[in-house]
């Protein structure tokens, strides 16, 4: 994966596709204002890339690492 594949921006219907999470939960999210950063153009919504995979790395349990 290259430094462009990671900067480039997603729909919510791509992250949704990506975590497994519902589209109406990533909207809930936002307006909470928590979950996965993103970035706001007029109205459309996008996330980068690399913020949906390190929100993701970032809630990886690892049983064997003993952090459950």
């Amino acid at each position: 994966m290259t430094h462009q594949d990671t900067k480039r921006a997603i729909n919510e219907f791509q992250v949704s596709e990506l975590t497994g999470r519902a589209v109406q939960t990533l909207r809930n999210d936002r307006h909470r204002q928590r979950g996965i950063p993103y970035v706001k153009l007029g109205r459309s919504v996008r996330y980068l890339f690399s913020d949906v995979m390190e929100y993701l790395e970032s809630h990886r349990i690892d049983p064997e690492a003993g952090n459950v």
